[in-house]
């Protein structure tokens, strides 16, 4: 079992974010073997160039930078944890810059099979419209979300143990193979309306649209 802790905040160990996240970790039980921690700010991650390069031949991005590696960790993943403060009611910079380089994720759904947890603080502790949106950046590339905690950062303390405790529901998940009839349903609404979009560029992303076929998703 391979658990990816991704962790968005500057602050890296000193941050509240990174405290709550490894309650998680600890919930999980990994050994060094078994989890990864990474920290967005020790890698240099550019910005999407929206030159769609990665549909047409798949994560073939010609910015040289650290995504490549990172985004290969996720896919070799069985679980994640996202952990990110809460920047004005959205993940950091950092982690929305990742995500926007996974585009490929999200037209093939390639983190179908796998879980993610969410971890997010900040002052106030109201970070629903965060965790809300780990939870459909999970949906869009095909992985199911197994929940998440936050707080304020001034009571993380008082956290630890919904923390932990969610580790421990990551792990059975993954363990599992937990099924979720809802996210599901939301995953497959999500290969319907991308069906369309693929066949409509299928002679120029070709890669992904093999990839579609090498799936059964489409038969064209």
């Amino acid at each position: 079992m391979n658990i990816l802790l991704i962790s968005a905040s500057p602050r890296k160990e000193k941050s509240a974010t990174f405290l709550l996240a490894k309650e998680v970790l600890r919930g999980c039980g990994c050994g060094q073997e078994e989890c990864e921690i990474v920290h967005l700010c020790d890698l240099e991650l550019d910005f999407c160039l929206h030159c769609e390069s990665c549909h047409d031949k798949i994560l073939n991005c010609p910015i040289e930078d650290d995504v490549h590696v990172l985004l290969k960790k996720m896919l070799e993943s069985d679980g994640m944890i996202l952990a990110s403060p809460n920047y004005i009611n959205q993940v950091t910079g950092s982690m929305k810059t990742l995500f926007d380089r996974s585009s490929h994720f999200i037209h093939c759904k390639r983190l179908m099979g796998k879980y993610v947890a969410g971890v997010v603080s900040s002052g106030s502790g109201q970070d629903k419209e965060v965790t809300d949106y780990l939870a459909y950046y999970a949906h869009t590339c095909g992985a199911q979300y197994s929940g998440s905690v936050s707080s304020a950062a001034y009571s993380i303390n008082e956290k630890k143990e919904e923390a932990f405790q969610l580790g421990q529901k990551l792990l059975s998940d993954v363990k599992d193979k937990k099924e979720y009839p809802d996210q599901i349903r939301i995953i497959e609404q999500g290969i319907e309306h991308f069906r369309g979009v693929i066949e409509a560029r299928k002679d120029e992303w070709k890669e992904e649209y093999q990839y579609w076929q090498s799936k059964g998703w489409v038969f064209k």
